[in-house]
């Protein structure tokens, strides 16, 4: 064995990542007898799991609902890109994978009735969406979490998925105790998305794509990157990079409204919907207003929510440190990135193409959300395909894992606040010819260096990755579609009504893949 390998050990199960996804697959597994090894580079307060405030989209008896319905609801925001069986199947799981999280100790907040609370968030034709705290169920569903899959080995940093034979058999990893290998047959990515590829961002400091550059380096595919979901009404204030705090969708949900910083509501003649439109819409709507007004921000006008302050709570505790009180004032907000729509390409049950391989949640591509991310089907997708990649683990345990290569790959990295300041610029809400190639000028730039092992230099070597496939697809993609869209290609193309499957060749550099031709290479 390398003799830099300062450890060893071997598990049926590891899980890279402590969000809702890879916890709620620690624990299945865990339940059914696997010996599971769940791994973070972070900690639970450093997962998107932690920060999602507006809840679950799951279909209820009540307001007329139906899975057909939340079905319908999802292909429309999904712009012609869903799979629509992956979608029917991921909600028809949402049901039974929330009473095994209300078994675990999950609270969701409940009506005067006593029935589960259920409110309306953007795209969504009926009152579907539970939530807890008011506005802090993702922090619920963590702490339920937490509790229930205790030991998860912190400060460790994934470096390579092991193969032999183009099978999984193992995991080479940075810990506290320096290099170490995990021989098992199974590795679920659980990493979350890319946020830190732009300079603002809803996601935590971990969302750095880590997922993505170890399914290339392994083997698989990943699809629909370009869609990168860009949430309308994040908390603006002059000058701030980094996370910022969203100001929840279910705050339109209840009456909140937007106008310009001269008071006028300007989503009225955008869409139906208005303010409750699809968030690409809202999104899009937005930064176009801005682009030609010369402003940084709209405002959200929630005076006339009632109870702003129960109700939401964290929303309310965000503006306050911002010196806003959203009761009598109006909200600064803009665009920031906020959910990646694609990933590394798996069914319904986190498989890849890469026997072994599985992914689940925001760092996954099943199909269920397109060109456009339905609100709240992030952590329904995350508990159900968790589960389901759980069942596939254990269909594997006893497989023969026997490391040959422990080799780890070439890295090309781009210095980050280089990556962010070229991302946010050229390839954000909406993009054209002359910025993407400005964009891949700047990726050209990238060193190639010896394999990173700290932390940091993992990160932005996954995030130059990331990037590059994003550029490379928004190229390709000369039309607007869902959270994509080109300036100069303002109308959707029935020939384009397709996803675009991207994978690492065998001379390291990306192609899109087109009945296995290897196109467009960078």
């Amino acid at each position: 064995m390398n003799p830099s390998v300062a450890w060893e050990t071997g598990a049926d199960l590891v899980v890279v990542g402590g969000g809702i996804a890879g916890l709620t697959a620690a624990r299945t597994a865990a339940a059914r007898g696997l010996r599971v090894l769940t791994v973070s580079k972070g900690s639970s307060t450093d997962t998107a799991t932690q920060y999602a405030q507006g809840g679950i989209a799951v279909v209820g008896a009540e307001f007329g609902d139906s899975i057909e319905s939340h079905v319908a609801d999802t292909c429309a925001a999904g712009a012609g890109l869903c799979d629509e069986d992956a979608v029917r199947s991921i909600v028809a799981g949402g049901r039974a994978a929330i009473a095994s999280l209300e078994a675990a100790g999950a609270e969701f907040d409940r009506a005067a009735d006593g029935s589960v609370a259920r409110t309306r968030e953007g795209g969504h034709s009926v009152r579907r969406i539970i939530h807890a705290g008011g506005d802090a169920t993702g922090a619920e569903v963590q702490r339920t979490l937490d509790g229930a899959v205790p030991t998860v080995q912190f400060d460790t940093t994934a470096l390579r998925v092991l193969t032999t034979d183009g099978e999984v058999v193992g995991l080479l990893v940075r810990g506290p105790d320096g290099l170490g290998v995990v021989h098992c047959p199974t590795v679920l990515l659980a990493t979350g998305g890319l946020g830190q590829l732009y300079s603002c961002s809803t996601n935590p400091a971990g969302a750095t794509a880590d997922g993505i550059a170890l399914a290339l380096d392994a083997g698989a595919r990943v699809a629909d990157l370009e869609f990168v979901q860009f949430h309308p009404t994040v908390l603006f204030a002059a000058g701030t990079t980094g996370r910022r705090p969203l100001i929840s969708e279910a705050v339109r949900g209840e009456g909140a409204h937007l106008v310009d910083v001269t008071g006028r509501a300007f989503m009225a003649g955008v869409h139906p919907l208005g303010d409750l439109a699809p968030r690409d819409v809202v999104s899009r709507a937005v930064a176009e207003l801005l682009h030609d007004s010369g402003d940084d921000h709209v405002l959200l006008d929630a005076r006339r929510v009632e109870h702003f302050h129960e109700r939401f709570p964290t929303v309310t505790a965000s503006c306050f440190q911002a010196g806003i009180d959203p009761a009598t004032d109006l909200i600064p907000v803009a665009p920031a990135a906020h959910y990646s729509c694609g990933g590394v390409v798996t069914d319904t049950a986190g498989r890849t193409s890469v026997p072994g391989l599985l992914a689940a949640g925001e760092v996954a591509r099943t199909g269920l959300h397109g060109a456009n991310r339905l609100a709240s089907n992030s952590l329904l997708e995350g508990l159900v395909v968790g589960e389901r990649a759980a069942i596939v683990a254990a269909e594997r345990v006893g497989r023969r894992v026997e490391v040959t290569d422990l080799a780890l790959p070439t890295y090309r990295r781009i210095d980050r606040g280089v990556l962010q300041r070229t991302m946010t610029a050229e390839v954000g809400v909406v993009r054209d010819a002359v910025g993407l190639a400005a964009a891949q000028r700047v990726l050209a730039q990238g060193v190639v260096s010896e394999p990173p092992v700290d932390a940091r230099a993992v990160e932005d070597a996954a995030l130059t990755a990331a990037a590059e496939v994003i550029v490379l697809a928004a190229n390709h993609r000369r039309e607007s579609r869902g959270c994509h869209t080109r300036r100069d290609f303002p109308e959707s193309a029935p020939s384009q009504r397709r996803s675009l499957h991207i994978e690492r060749g065998p001379d390291g550099r990306l192609g899109i893949v087109n009945d296995d031709v290897m196109t467009g290479a960078s």
